[in-house]
């Protein structure tokens, strides 16, 4: 992955034709300078593996706490555990934006702030706050409905998603109505989401240090391409993406 920027030399400006003598006042024509504009690639390492790793880690203790292996006195260590993969999937969402993977980016964003919302309210202990969390993962059940119809090309971004949602639906549900067997089956569904995002972050970690696909991943379409194409396809319509062209 890579970010872009886009700089223009003014050479030949004194030539241009706002700056001849033949130009009528008070109007000017600017250069073209399709000629004259470079755009400049910082490789950067993927973030990817480091996201779906710390979604891994963040749901076994998550998970854990639901399935009753800690006590509920553990609820302010747990919260402490899991604060920092707010940091960390925030710094994934900050490169992904500048990779400009906004799918990955969003999604990672996300999910920094449920882990930081889940963190503050279980360490808070506050009144009600299992029922708070309880709309607030029903709430990211409607988004990751969402992103799951523009995931699909990113399969492995699309399985942990997908596998999430069964997750904050009895996660949501369990806070609203109280009931044990929903909390135990967040719980069973958190491990699962574990499993599979820490088998999406290995196969993407052996995938950028051998260059090659090594475990399957699903890749198709766009997302296929970007990593089987050339150079040549990696910079198709450069000039139209965000930080390169003029507005948002």
């Amino acid at each position: 992955m890579s970010t872009a920027s886009a700089s223009a030399s003014a050479a030949g400006a004194d030539d241009a034709p706002g700056n001849r003598p033949d130009t009528p006042p008070g109007r000017r024509f600017e250069p073209d300078l399709r000629s004259m504009t470079r755009i400049n690639l910082r490789p950067i390492a993927s973030p990817m593996p480091l996201g779906f790793f710390t979604v891994a880690i963040a749901s076994v203790m998550t998970g854990c706490m639901q399935l009753g292996l800690f006590e509920a006195e553990a609820r302010g260590a747990v919260a402490f555990c899991v604060l920092p993969a707010f940091a960390l999937q925030f710094l994934v969402s900050v490169l992904a934006f500048g990779a400009r993977d906004v799918i990955a980016a969003t999604l990672m964003a996300v999910f920094a702030g449920s882990w930081l919302a889940y963190a503050l309210v279980m360490f808070s202990g506050v009144a009600d706050g299992l029922r708070v969390l309880g709309v607030f993962n029903l709430a990211l059940l409607c988004f990751g409905a969402l992103m799951t119809a523009v995931t699909r090309p990113k399969r492995a971004m699309w399985l942990v998603i997908a596998v999430s949602l069964p997750r904050w639906a009895a996660t949501g549900l369990s806070g609203l109505t109280g009931a044990e067997w929903l909390t135990r089956t967040s719980g069973v569904l958190g491990l699962v989401v574990a499993f599979v995002a820490m088998y999406a972050a290995f196969a993407l970690m052996l995938e950028d240090m051998r260059s090659e696909e090594v475990l399957p991943i699903g890749r198709s379409g766009p997302a296929h391409v970007a990593v089987e194409g050339d150079l040549a396809v990696q910079l198709r319509n450069l000039e139209r993406q965000a930080g390169v062209r003029r507005t948002l």
